[in-house]
């Protein structure tokens, strides 16, 4: 992720915080050069050819509602469509039956 906008954070983290993640210390940071560099898959939301670009990783991008403003009830559809997509990344690079990344 580029980084999340300031305006949505408040919504955003008490949504996540309902699912029993504490994430009030964190702070949204710019993905850095040297992130994607030392990444296998890149996920994006937004931020477009803002991004560092490398050719050989894999990008994703998850075009989502942005939380900017809405109120809880609009962020939690959200947050859950992006708990579900990194549960299937995780399942599609880590596969249960041989325990390994695919890659």
């Amino acid at each position: 992720m580029c980084g999340l906008r300031s305006r949505s954070i408040l919504q955003s983290v008490a949504a996540i915080t309902e699912e029993d993640s504490d994430v009030a210390d964190q702070q949204p940071r710019v993905l850095t050069t040297d992130a994607v560099q030392a990444s296998d898959v890149v996920i994006t939301m937004g931020c477009g050819d803002a991004c560092p670009y490398f050719p050989g990783k894999e990008y994703l991008t998850w075009d989502l509602d942005d939380p900017a403003g809405q109120p809880l009830e609009a962020v939690r559809p959200i947050r859950d469509e992006i708990r579900a997509r990194v549960e299937a990344l995780i399942a599609r690079l880590l596969p249960a039956e041989s325990g390994a990344p695919t890659r």
